[in-house]
C-alpha cells in the first residue's frame, strides 16, 4: 500500500450544473399512445422479441431516436452493455444533434459503470432540448447518486410532470411518494405490462406487500435512547479459518440476546441467522429476499422488528432486523451488520487498531445537532427521502441484502432549503474538505478504480468480502488470468463455481496504491443489475484492512488513512 499524489476526487465529484429548468421553457406533455409490436414485446419483457423487431424497424428507419431507445433498453435489460452502446453509436452518424439520442448514451454511460461521462452527456442533452423527460430522470440518478437528493428529487418530479406513461419514470416517482399514495400507484404499476423482468416483478410484489403490512400494522420509528453522542466500540475476530484474511464483528445483543456480527459495508442493514432470531423472539413481519455473493440465487428471508439492539454502550429500540429464513450459513459470524446502519453517525472503521469510533456528523448550516438513530429498515435508511430520525416522511428500497454531484460550489455551499425534514442535497463541511466524494446506491458505496493505469472502474467498499476481487471482463484487459483459484469462494448464496486468479495488478483508488498478485477474480454480474450500473469489482479486506476508513453516508463521503508505522498484522 501507498500513497499517490492525484486523486479521483474530480471524477468522483461530478460537476452537475442543470442548464435550464422547467421554469425556463414551454414543454409539451407527453400522451399515452398504443404500443406496436415491439414496444409490447419490450413491455411484457419478451427482451429478445424486442431486439428483433426494433433492428427490423431500425434497417428502414436509420437514426429514428424512439426505434433506438426501444433496442437500447431491451439490450441493457439483457446485460448486453456494448451491444447497445454500438446501437446508439450508429443511430448518432444519422443523427448527431438528437437530444433524445445523446440523452439515450447518457444512459448507456451509466449503465456501464462511467456515471462521470453520463453527467457530461446529459449536459449536452439539455442544452439541446430541457424538456426531454427521459433526460430529466437520467439526471436524478446521477444526482441521487452523487447524495444531491433534493435536486434528485425535483428532477423526478419534472420527469414525471413531462410523461407519467413512461415505466421506468413512473417506478422512481413512486418510491418518492407517501405510504398511502405509494400503495395505490405500486397497485397500478403491477396491474400492466411494465417491462420488468420475472424477477424485478417478484420484487416489486414482495415490496408492495411490506407497504401494506407497514400500513395495517405501524410500527413506531427506530430511535436511540441512550444519552450517548460518541463512543468506541472494539472489533472480534470472527474467523475460524486461519487463511482467510481479518473479518471483524461486533458484539450485539437483540433483545438481550448475545449475537456476533460481522461488520460488512457491503452488506444491507441487520441480517441475522434464523437461530439468532429464534432465542431473540423476533416475530416475521414481512417476507423479503436475501441476496448475497454465490451461484444459488436469491434465499428466502423476512423482516423483524426488535425491541431492543444494543452496540456497545448504545442502545436502539423498535428497530428492523431482516432474517435468513434457511439453514445456510453466514459464514462463521451470527450474522453480518452493514455500517449504513450507523449512517446518522460519522463511521470510523480504525483496522490497525481493531475498533469502531461513531461520532457526530458535522450540523449543515442552520441546523441544530441531530439526535442520531439507527437505520436498520427501508423507512429509516432511505436518505433520499428522508434523512432526519423519526420522521414522518415516506420509506422506499426494497428490502434484501445485496451489493445509492453538484458543483463544487453547490457542494461546500449552503444547500438548497429543502422541505421540512429533508430531502437534503450533499453537504461538505470544512472540516471534510479532504474527504473523497463516492457514489452511494442505497447502502452500497463505489468509487473509481483503475487498474494498472488503466481506465477507471467502479469498485465497491465491501469490508465484508475476505479478499479483494476483479471481474474476469476487466481483469482480463490488463494481466493474465488462469482457472483453478487456490481458494474457496462462498457468500450467503452459497458457493462461487467459477472463481479465477489474476495476475500481478496495481490498483489505484482515491489517494492509495495498492500491488497485489493472484487476486481472486468470479462474475458479478448480479451485482452489477442490483446496483444498476457495472461494478468491476469489490475492495476487500486484503485491501480495507490496512486502513483507517472514514465513512459520511449521508453525505456520501470516504476518507482513507494508511500509516504503515501502524501495528497492524495478519
Amino acid at each position: 500500500m501507498s500513497i499517490l499524489n492525484s486523486r479521483f476526487a474530480l471524477i468522483v465529484a461530478v460537476l452537475f450544473v442543470p442548464v435550464n429548468s422547467l421554469s425556463a421553457a414551454s414543454c409539451s406533455v407527453a400522451q399515452p399512445h398504443e404500443p406496436d409490436e415491439a414496444e409490447k414485446a419490450l413491455l411484457a419483457a419478451d427482451y429478445a422479441k424486442a431486439v428483433d423487431l426494433y433492428k427490423a424497424k431500425l434497417a428502414s428507419h436509420p437514426g429514428d431516436a424512439e426505434l433506438t431507445a426501444g433496442l437500447v433498453r431491451a439490450l441493457l435489460h439483457e446485460q448486453k452493455m456494448q451491444e447497445a452502446a454500438d446501437a446508439v453509436k450508429a443511430s448518432l452518424t444519422v443523427a448527431p444533434n438528437s437530444a433524445a439520442l445523446i440523452s439515450l448514451r447518457g444512459e448507456v454511460e451509466y449503465r456501464q459503470g462511467t456515471p462521470w461521462l453520463a453527467a457530461r452527456t446529459a449536459i449536452e442533452s439539455e442544452k439541446l432540448d430541457p424538456c426531454y423527460p427521459r433526460n430529466h430522470i437520467l439526471v436524478a440518478d446521477i444526482l441521487r447518486l452523487n447524495s444531491m437528493y433534493a435536486s434528485s428529487r425535483k428532477e423526478i418530479d419534472d420527469a414525471h410532470k413531462l410523461d407519467p406513461f413512461d415505466p421506468d419514470i413512473r417506478a422512481e416517482w413512486i418510491h418518492t411518494l407517501s405510504l398511502k399514495q405509494r400503495i395505490a400507484e405500486a397497485e397500478k404499476f403491477l396491474s400492466v405490462m411494465n417491462g420488468n423482468d420475472e424477477e424485478d416483478l417478484r420484487h416489486w410484489k414482495l415490496y408492495l406487500e411490506d407497504l401494506k403490512k407497514r400500513e395495517t400494522e405501524p410500527h413506531k420509528p427506530c430511535h436511540m435512547v441512550s444519552s450517548v453522542a460518541a463512543t468506541e466500540i472494539p472489533f472480534m475476530n470472527i474467523m475460524k479459518d486461519a487463511t482467510h484474511i481479518g473479518a471483524f464483528g461486533l458484539d450485539v445483543k437483540l433483545n438481550g440476546h448475545n449475537a456476533r456480527l460481522q461488520i460488512d459495508t457491503g452488506a444491507n442493514g441487520l441480517l441475522v441467522s434464523r437461530s439468532i432470531a429464534k432465542h431473540a423472539g423476533l416475530k416475521a413481519f414481512s417476507q423479503t429476499e436475501v441476496n448475497g455473493l454465490g451461484d444459488q440465487g436469491y434465499k428466502p428471508g423476512y423482516t423483524a422488528y426488535a425491541d431492543s439492539i444494543r452496540i456497545g454502550n448504545l442502545e436502539f429500540q423498535d428497530c428492523t432486523v431482516e432474517v435468513l429464513d434457511s439453514r445456510s450459513a453466514i459464514g462463521d459470524s451470527d450474522g453480518l451488520i452493514g455500517m449504513d446502519v450507523l449512517s446518522h453517525f460519522l463511521v470510523t472503521l480504525d483496522y490497525p487498531m481493531r475498533k469502531l469510533l461513531l461520532g457526530p456528523l458535522p450540523p449543515r448550516p442552520g441546523e441544530s445537532a441531530a439526535v442520531p438513530a439507527l437505520k436498520t429498515g427501508d423507512a429509516e435508511r432511505d436518505e433520499s427521502n428522508d434523512s432526519a430520525p423519526g420522521s414522518q416522511g415516506t420509506e422506499s428500497g426494497s428490502a434484501g441484502v445485496t451489493a445509492s454531484g453538484g458543483s463544487a460550489a453547490t457542494q461546500n455551499a449552503a444547500p438548497k432549503k429543502p422541505a421540512a425534514h429533508g430531502p437534503y442535497d450533499r453537504y461538505i463541511a470544512p472540516e471534510m474538505k479532504d474527504y473523497t466524494p463516492v457514489y452511494r446506491v442505497g447502502h452500497t458505496l463505489s468509487l473509481p478504480a483503475s487498474l494498472n493505469g488503466g481506465k477507471p472502474k467502479l469498485f465497491i467498499l465491501d469490508t465484508g468480502s475476505w479478499s479483494t476481487t476483479i471481474s474476469p471482463q476487466s481483469a482480463r484487459e490488463v494481466t493474465k488470468v488462469h482457472s483453478g483459484y487456490e481458494a474457496e469462494v462462498q457468500g450467503i448464496n452459497g458457493k462461487v463455481e467459477k472463481v479465477y486468479s489474476a495476475d500481478e495488478v496495481t490498483i489505484h483508488f482515491a489517494n492509495l496504491s495498492q500491488k497485489v498478485e493472484g487476486v481472486a477474480s468470479f462474475d458479478i454480474s448480479r451485482i452489477s443489475k442490483s446496483v444498476n450500473m457495472e461494478i468491476s469489482g469489490l475492495l476487500g479486506a486484503t485491501t480495507l484492512n490496512l486502513l483507517t476508513i472514514h465513512i459520511d453516508y449521508r453525505d456520501g463521503l470516504v476518507k482513507f488513512d494508511y500509516d504503515p508505522k501502524r501495528g497492524y498484522s495478519f
